[in-house]
């Protein structure tokens, strides 16, 4: 079976007085219908950047500089603006991390709805508005909210409408970039919930995270990304379960743990300065296996038992 979103070593950078940032460096990932892939990473590891490549929204000085976006059979970098303009919305919604700054606080939630189906489809502004409502009631929000402007609503309240516009033209992958920030652990739990129903309905869902427990529990596959690379991806159970790689060893023994059955462990050292990464593996300065090859060449890309690794402590 042919993968709804297929990626394949796309590396996106931004150029500095400073030198080239490497935010995304050769990644490649698929992503299958009716699937729930959570990314997982510390701040600055790329996450936000692959999201905006995948919907060609890097804008300069970043640039996509190599590799390929295969979506639904076609390549999304040789597309011109305006077939990609179709796709954003239609085939593909995105739900941006902060509704505050991505709702226009002048108009009313049914216009911008409203506004956002008829770009792309052609339907009476009455029609529009009884979909609106349909919209917000769909993702828990009562339908009178079309009349609310954004000020009016709860930061809950608002992501719910982000999302309802993300799917206002029922696009196929939604890409969700920390929908959760900000909110109370009640409201992040209803906001997890809608998405995960939406794989049910034959949506495939990308969700971007700094919270691996969230995606632990909601997603079916996790893929962990470290100062551009992915460094591990597989299965969500068995990578909790059994993590192959350093850095998410290090990533879950700093989760929380509700029943206090082990001490929570911090992850000495930053993430590298990605204009002047240190040489061989990025992670090597952090990692406690640290090796004399780590410190002089890039890692192999592994195998598993069917997991991704990126690593020399599986190389060949």
């Amino acid at each position: 079976m042919m993968s709804l979103l297929e990626i394949r070593n796309l590396s996106t950078y931004y150029h500095s007085r400073r030198g080239v940032l490497r935010a995304v460096d050769m990644v490649s990932l698929s992503l299958d219908e009716r699937e729930f892939v959570g990314i997982v990473g510390e701040s600055g590891c790329g996450k936000s950047t692959l999201a905006f490549s995948i919907m060609r929204l890097i804008q300069p000085p970043g640039e996509i500089v190599e590799g390929e976006i295969i979506f639904s059979g076609k390549n999304l970098l040789e597309l011109n603006d305006e077939e990609m303009r179709r796709v954003r919305g239609k085939e593909i919604g995105m739900v941006f991390q902060d509704p505050m700054t991505s709702l226009d606080p002048l108009e009313k939630i049914g216009d911008q709805i409203v506004e956002t189906i008829q770009m792309h489809e052609d339907i009476g502004k009455k029609e529009a508005l009884e979909k609106a409502r349909e919209l917000l009631e769909s993702v828990g929000l009562p339908g009178n909210r079309v009349n609310y402007y954004p000020h009016q609503l709860s930061g809950g309240q608002r992501q719910r409408v982000m999302i309802a516009l993300a799917i206002a033209l029922n696009p196929t992958l939604l890409i969700a970039d920390e929908p959760t920030t900000a909110l109370d652990v009640i409201v992040q739990e209803k906001i997890m919930n809608i998405l995960k129903k939406m794989t049910s309905e034959g949506r495939s869902i990308i969700l971007i995270t700094h919270d691996f427990s969230l995606a632990a529990e909601k997603s079916d596959r996790i893929v962990i990304m470290y100062a551009g690379w992915i460094v591990e991806m597989g299965d969500s159970k068995k990578l909790v379960n059994d993590p192959l790689h350093p850095y998410t060893k290090g990533l879950l023994e700093s989760v929380p743990d509700l029943w206090l059955e082990r001490r929570i462990k911090t992850m000495p050292g930053l993430p590298p300065d990605l204009v002047n990464p240190p040489p061989g593996c990025k992670f090597h300065p952090r990692c406690p296996k640290a090796m004399d090859v780590c410190r002089k060449e890039e890692p192999p890309e592994v195998q598993v038992n069917g997991r991704f690794v990126k690593c020399w402590l599986y190389g060949v």
